[in-house]
């Protein structure tokens, strides 16, 4: 004689799909989040402190697709972005020199 367990597998009710902290950080990093909030602090009609929170989580490529880089051209956080400021302020400052050494050559001796 065999058992058999017709009910069992017949009315498995589906619930929701498992989902774990990494499928939902996943989920996170790819599509990206925003968190946004204000904090406001009066003292008799008079504003005293304003905090705006905004916060957008996401994986590198997706705030790039965003148009998010700040870390890439902020000299404080990319050294990249500090050669590239020090290039920057040294060019300007050679264009400087060059346009005041024009300028003494064209003034008379006399005010030189």
């Amino acid at each position: 004689m065999t058992d058999l367990d017709v009910g069992r597998d017949a009315y498995a009710i589906p619930g929701p799909p498992n989902t774990n902290l990494a499928d939902i950080l996943e989920r996170v990093l790819d599509k990206g989040i925003v968190i946004a909030g204000d904090i406001k602090i009066d003292l008799l009609d008079i504003e005293l402190l304003t905090i705006r929170l905004r916060l957008f989580v996401a994986s590198v490529d997706t705030a790039k697709k965003a148009g998010i880089d700040w870390w890439e051209t902020d000299p404080a956080l990319s050294s990249r972005a500090a050669r590239n400021s020090l290039q920057d302020e040294n060019r300007e400052l050679r264009e400087r020199l060059e346009a005041l050494e024009s300028k003494k050559d064209e003034m008379p001796a006399d005010d030189r």
